[in-house]
């Protein structure tokens, strides 16, 4: 059977994107390996998902963000990784954004290994969230912005995660790589059917759920001003649900509103793709709105949350002016507002409580778009 290394530099654990093609791929025929760093070293370091092999690296305990060390620690798996598929070739190495190019264009030039990038988003604009202002960081996000495009025309096709719905739309990922002289095609996170339960509109008491990673501290922010903007008696719970790096300020802000009397919220940490169907089922609305300084939120980015929540009835509220706006609104999985207006924020999750969504497409759609923009790639492997 022809081997396939996918590579990630998170712990996959789980990281639906990456597992979802992974078992794709596992069902055209070919064997998978994902590898994946392990940053936190709390996960097994060998698991199997549906015949996938995780292969998950420890090399001393990483922290995410933009630091130093974190660069320093993806560098050390980048290189390896490479030493691993090097003694061992693989016929093809999958790249799972940016930070992974670096391992496919080594494996291409010392062993004729060809190689796919998978762009999930723009990684070169995380550098500047915590100091957008900063001439540094701009420097080095430009850097990493030309690397990226240099290593990604190396590749025998590149998937990315987002598209224009129409001409008139905002621009996706496949428009922001075409611009920068790149051709790309679509897959976007959509979860696989059966799906289950569908939302019943809520009789009295509602819920407002934010589901993922814990990472825009800004956000959360903008959560709490917004449901205090309605009338006591109107209020939702608030329900989050994930790990990441701001999730402690998230919990310490949420319980201190608890404290004082100003909202009821609930908050758990990390969970898996098996307990998400029983979250969901907690809320009412999801929340999924993200500071515009994250560029890639302009640039096309498009929320998982937001696609998993239609699936179960949940309607979301997320950014206008960008095209995670245009998806809500022409599926009817939800409705958006504007970044930063507290009360039109409220207004747009009470407006939602009662609200059935849709979700358009399934991931049935998009593993057949997977398959078309694979097919020369897997050709060329047999």
């Amino acid at each position: 059977m022809v081997r396939v290394a996918m590579v990630v530099t998170n712990a996959c654990a789980p990281d639906p994107r990456v597992l979802r093609h992974a078992v794709w791929m596992q069902q055209a025929g070919y064997q998978v390996t994902v590898h994946a760093f392990d940053r936190s070293e709390n996960h097994p370091m060998s698991e199997n998902h549906h015949g996938v092999r995780i292969m998950r690296y420890r090399i001393g305990k990483v922290a995410y963000g933009g630091t130093i060390s974190t660069y320093r620690g993806i560098r050390r798996f980048q290189r390896t990784v490479i030493r691993t598929l090097t003694n061992d070739p693989p016929m093809l190495v999958y790249c799972h954004d940016a930070d992974t190019l670096r391992i496919g264009c080594a494996l291409k030039s010392n062993c004729g290994i060809p190689f796919v990038f998978d762009m999930h988003d723009l990684q070169h604009t995380w550098v500047l969230y915590e100091a957008p202002q900063s001439r540094i960081r701009a420097v080095v996000s430009g850097q990493m912005k030309q690397r990226m495009l240099s290593r990604a025309a190396q590749s025998e096709a590149i998937i990315t995660s987002s598209q224009q719905v129409n001409d008139e739309s905002h621009r996706g990922f496949v428009e922001w790589l075409a611009h920068h002289g790149l051709e790309s095609v679509a897959v976007e996170n959509r979860p696989m059917p059966p799906f289950g339960h569908t939302k019943t509109p809520p009789t009295d008491r509602w819920t407002v759920g934010y589901i993922g990673r814990v990472r825009d501290i800004k956000a959360f922010e903008l959560l709490v001003q917004a449901v205090k903007t309605l009338p006591p008696l109107h209020r939702p719970k608030i329900r989050v649900a994930g790990d990441g790096t701001a999730a402690a300020r998230v919990r310490t802000m949420l319980l201190d509103e608890v404290e004082a009397g100003t909202l009821e919220a609930e908050v758990s940490g990390a969970f898996t793709q098996a307990d998400l169907p029983e979250v969901l089922g907690e809320i009412d609305v999801m929340y999924a709105m993200y500071s515009p300084l994250r560029g890639n939120i302009l640039q096309g980015a498009l929320p998982v949350k937001m696609f998993d929540a239609a699936a179960r009835g949940v309607p979301s509220v997320v950014n206008d002016g960008c095209l995670m706006g245009d998806v809500a609104l022409k599926e009817g999985a939800g409705t958006t507002a504007t970044w930063g207006d507290a009360e039109a924020v409220g207004k747009a999750l009470f407006k939602m409580k009662n609200e059935v969504a849709s979700l358009a497409a399934t991931g049935e759609r998009e593993q057949q778009r997977w398959l078309t923009a694979m097919q020369t790639v897997l050709a060329g492997l047999q």
